[in-house]
C-alpha cells in the first residue's frame, strides 16, 4: 500500500514551518532581550505576546525566509537578495498591519537614511540579506538537526501534538494580545485626554470596552496598568499632531523594566 504523502509548502511541512516559526520566535525573544540589556543596561520584557518567551516578528521573518528561499540557488548573492527582499517586504507587512488594526506602532525608521514611511530602511534591508544567508547556509541546517535528533527520541506523533498546542496557545495569545493592547491604549487615551486620530472612534470604543463592567473588571484584574508596562515597556502612540507619546512617561511611577543595572534600585508601583 502506497504511502500518503504529507501535505508541503515548496517542499516544507506544515510541521516543519510551525515549529520554525515557534524556535526562532523564542530564539528572537533571547536576542531582543540581550539587546536591550547589553545597549540600554536594562533587563526588560521583549516579547510579542501577554505571556510566553516569543518574539513574533523573528519567528514570521525567519520562517517566511526560510520557505520563500527553498527554490533559491543557494549562493551568498542569492540568498542575500532573497534576505534583503523577503525581509524588508516582512517587516513592513508587520508594521502597516499592526498600526492600521491595532494602533500600535512597535518601531519607526524615521530618523535612518533610505527608509520608506519609517517601516523599512536601507541598513536593516542589508541586515535581513546578511542575516540570511547565515540562516540558509549554516543555523536552519542544524536546527533541522536538532529536531531529527528529538524526533529519534520521542514518537513523532507526540512531537507533533506538544508543537501544534504550542502553535494554539501563541495564535489564542496573539488574538488576546491584540485586544489588550486595544482596551490599554483607548484607556490611556481617555484617561489623559490625549488628541488622537479619530478621537470619537476611539471614545466609542473606550465607552464599549469599560462600559461593560464585567469585561472592565477583567481587564483590571490580568491586564492592568502594571501589567501592560512590564510586558510592554516600548509602546508608543502618535497623537494627531504627530507627535509621538511613549505610553511609559505617562505612567513614571510603573518602572518599564524589572531590573537596571548601575542604577537606583527598582521601586514599582503596585
Amino acid at each position: 500500500m502506497e504511502t500518503k504523502k504529507p501535505f508541503t509548502i515548496l517542499g516544507l511541512t506544515v510541521w516543519q514551518i510551525m515549529t520554525y516559526f515557534l524556535v526562532y520566535s523564542v530564539i528572537g525573544y533571547i536576542i531582543e532581550t540581550l539587546f536591550g540589556l547589553f545597549t540600554l543596561g536594562v533587563i526588560e520584557s521583549r516579547q510579542s505576546f501577554l505571556y510566553g518567551p516569543f518574539c513574533g516578528i523573528y519567528g514570521v521573518g525567519a520562517t517566511f525566509m526560510i520557505v520563500g528561499m527553498q527554490k533559491f540557488p543557494k549562493t551568498n548573492f542569492w540568498l542575500f537578495i532573497g534576505g534583503f527582499v523577503l525581509g524588508s517586504v516582512t517587516e513592513y507587512l508587520i508594521s502597516f498591519i499592526s498600526e492600521k488594526f491595532a494602533g500600535i506602532t512597535w518601531w519607526d525608521y524615521s530618523y535612518l537614511p533610505l527608509n520608506i514611511n519609517g517601516r523599512v530602511c536601507l541598513l536593516y534591508s542589508i541586515f535581513w540579506g546578511v542575516l540570511a544567508i547565515y540562516l540558509m547556509k549554516y543555523f536552519n541546517p542544524r536546527l533541522d538537526s536538532c529536531i531529527d535528533w528529538v524526533k529519534i527520541r520521542i514518537p513523532e506523533n507526540t512531537f507533533n501534538a506538544i508543537i501544534l498546542a504550542v502553535f494554539i496557545f501563541v495564535f489564542v495569545e496573539f488574538i488576546a494580545t491584540a485586544f489588550a493592547i486595544q482596551a490599554f491604549l483607548v484607556r490611556i487615551e481617555e484617561e489623559n485626554n490625549l488628541n488622537v486620530p479619530n478621537k470619537e472612534a476611539r471614545v466609542e470604543l473606550y465607552e464599549k470596552i469599560y462600559g461593560n463592567e464585567r469585561l472592565a473588571n477583567f481587564i483590571y484584574k490580568f491586564w492592568g496598568d502594571k501589567k501592560m508596562i512590564k510586558t510592554f515597556p516600548n509602546l508608543k502612540i502618535e497623537d494627531s499632531e504627530g507627535n509621538t507619546i511613549f505610553i511609559n512617561e505617562l505612567l513614571p511611577n510603573i518602572k518599564p523594566y524589572y531590573f537596571k543595572f548601575g542604577r537606583e534600585e527598582i521601586k514599582e508601583s503596585e
